[in-house]
């Protein structure tokens, strides 16, 4: 299986078995190697800077001979409910790379800024032979702290110009940065904005780990070193340890959660509570209960 991932069409057609599950796709996932290869998920609100971002760690990873594996998670098509193909586009210089595969998937209504098959997907890459797997969530605002239960590195994208730095505290995004990432510090109030965070940081430690705040212009590839460094330092760090576990019951849980969800229609449900509820004993919670 592991020799069969390391050809890119190869790949593309294992993730395309898992994601549309096809005949086959979970003996497919369950002959798959160990995954060593560590993922790491980009989040941040619209127009930060993400994929721009990411195509900036594809040339400073390539400088070092890297292989790296991109999922783009796009918003759907309104007309074929598949990806927009926004994110393939920005990195089409990439596209031929033997050392870079860039796949795009769809949300397909999944909220949380990643797509409904996205553990099965990221787990058909790990097991190929890439150093680094990054996935880029579709950018939803403060519903993205879902890529916290998934990737071993999590490294939200922040601006200098997106508002009021005390939002971006409250809204919970702050909790789940392993990595602070300040995109665009050639703005005149990126210093001042940097300095409130640091001080944020400061004052409420959220681990034994000192999350860094690392500006970039990512436009312009600067800063994107600094950013590999303090990801191999996170790897190396009891903390990075630590999270292991939690990954593995935060995977388990939601792969049996959709498991047992997954014969469970809207349709059927609606007809369902429609015919229950022209009986005059109908107790909404007696009959949800049934379907626990």
């Amino acid at each position: 299986m592991e020799t069969a991932l390391r050809n890119n069409k190869k790949l593309a057609r294992s993730i395309s078995i898992v994601e549309n599950e096809l005949a086959g796709y979970e003996e497919l996932l369950e002959q798959l190697p160990e995954q060593k290869c560590p993922l790491i998920g980009i989040t941040g609100a619209p127009g930060a800077g993400k994929s721009s971002l990411v195509n900036g760690f594809i040339h400073a990873l390539l400088q070092q001979n890297k292989k790296i594996g991109i999922v783009a998670v796009d918003p759907t098509s309104p007309f074929n409910y598949g990806s927009l193909l926004g994110d393939r586009l920005r990195m089409s210089e990439h596209f031929n790379n033997h050392q870079v595969y860039i796949r795009s998937v769809a949300t397909r209504g999944s909220l949380g800024g990643l797509c409904e098959k996205i553990l099965e997907i990221t787990d058909v890459m790990r097991a190929a032979d890439f150093d680094y797997v990054f996935v880029e969530t579709v950018g939803v605002g403060q519903s993205e702290v879902e890529i916290a239960g998934l990737a071993d590195i999590t490294m939200v994208v922040l601006t200098p110009d997106a508002g009021d730095e005390v939002q971006n505290m409250k809204s919970g995004i702050m909790e789940i940065a392993d990595i602070l990432i300040v995109n665009k510090a050639d703005k005149p109030n990126a210093a001042g904005y940097i300095s409130n965070l640091e001080h944020f940081l400061h004052d409420k430690p959220l681990s034994d780990w000192q999350v860094p705040i690392v500006p970039t212009i990512a436009i312009e590839n600067k800063g994107m070193e600094e950013v590999i460094k303090q990801m191999e330092l996170f790897l190396q760090h009891p903390r990075s340890q630590e999270k292991q576990w939690f990954l593995v019951t935060e995977k388990a849980y939601r792969l049996i959660q959709k498991k047992r969800m997954h014969n469970l229609s809207r349709a059927t449900l609606l007809k369902n509570l429609q015919e229950a509820a022209s009986n005059t004993t109908f107790n909404f919670y007696t009959f949800i209960k049934k379907y626990y």
